[in-house]
């Protein structure tokens, strides 16, 4: 007897192995014009290339806030996201108070220092000296932006905030329309923004006091304080700033699978050369080792899987619930 072709189209459908179904990610990054954006197109190239049955699109955001809204509302399936932030927004605390957020961190790449750049010709030799001055916070809804007013209320500074897109502010600062912009760096190198600035015009980076970063150290143990030796960029001196809790990584909620988030961690872990073209910094770096110091919340189920089988021994914090 002749099957009906509805059922053998049913049975073929049925068949098909579980390697051969495709899942499809957006992952939300930062603006197009920052470091950290470069890193999550080479993040979206390694899960297109190395990991089967994931497809991945990365989309220009507005950074950390922005994205764990978004994946709230499931419009995206992996995000940046500062560590600082992801706790707070775990813990249901700050900006998500009582609305604590379905988040875990599959790995972190790098630390955050935010930095306040500075035409050198503006004459701002000090952050007090900013009141008044035309200066952006960063993008807005970005955890740069949220950490720069917290930190200039604490510390009673003062500017004349300006918002708009990095590619804005980067025209206006290059124009002389603005004094600066805060920015964050990647790891102890200055973003490629602020290095498009530095073509057009010598900068300076404004850097705390000893009592400002002793203040800070005993007002927001949310952040750190970090010392950035000499070197961020040509002729730019040593100098102290803030930076986020600890550092930048990628997180995804419950909705990703646990074999999903494994393929992609291994695969992340395994590279040696993509990461590395888009951070340089990276290039002497352990994501692992990265990851175990800096991470503030649990790791993802297959992210866990991933550290535990290649023999690292993940603290209470770290481990996913039950």
């Amino acid at each position: 007897m002749t099957k009906h072709p509805f059922a053998l189209l049913a049975a073929l459908l049925c068949s098909t192995p579980a390697w051969a179904q495709q899942t499809d990610l957006l992952i939300g990054s930062t603006s197009a014009s920052s470091s950290h954006y470069g890193y999550f197109v080479a993040a979206g190239q390694i899960v297109n290339e190395q990991v089967e049955g994931i497809s991945a699109a990365v989309v220009e955001t507005g950074a950390t806030m922005d994205n764990i809204r978004r994946m709230s509302r499931r419009q995206m399936d992996m995000v940046l996201v500062t560590t600082n932030v992801a706790q707070h927004a775990v813990a249901g605390t700050n900006d998500f108070e009582g609305n604590a957020q379905d988040l875990s961190l599959l790995w972190v790449y790098t630390g955050a220092p935010q930095n306040v750049i500075v035409r050198r010709d503006a004459g701002l030799d000090s952050l007090e000296a900013l009141a008044g001055a035309r200066i952006n916070p960063d993008i807005r809804g970005s955890a740069t932006e949220s950490t720069t007013k917290a930190v200039f209320e604490a510390l009673g500074l003062n500017a004349k905030w300006v918002r708009g897109s990095t590619t804005d502010i980067v025209d206006a600062i290059k124009d002389n329309r603005m004094a600066g912009y805060v920015k964050s760096g990647s790891g102890v190198r200055l973003d490629a923004s602020t290095m498009d600035v530095a073509t057009f015009t010598p900068i300076d980076v404004l850097g705390l006091t000893p009592e400002q970063a002793d203040q800070l150290r005993a007002e927001m143990p949310d952040i750190s304080v970090v010392d950035i030796p000499e070197g961020a960029a040509e002729g730019i001196p040593a100098y102290t700033t803030w930076s986020f809790g600890v550092g930048v990584g990628v997180g995804a909620t419950s909705e990703m699978t646990e074999e999903d988030a494994y393929k992609i961690v291994s695969a992340v872990m395994a590279d040696e050369t993509v990461q590395v073209n888009a951070l340089a910094e990276l290039r002497d770096a352990s994501l692992a080792e990265l990851t175990l110091q800096y991470a503030t919340v649990p790791l993802h189920p297959g992210a866990a899987r991933w550290f535990e089988e290649s023999g690292h021994e993940l603290p209470e914090a770290l481990r996913p619930a039950e």
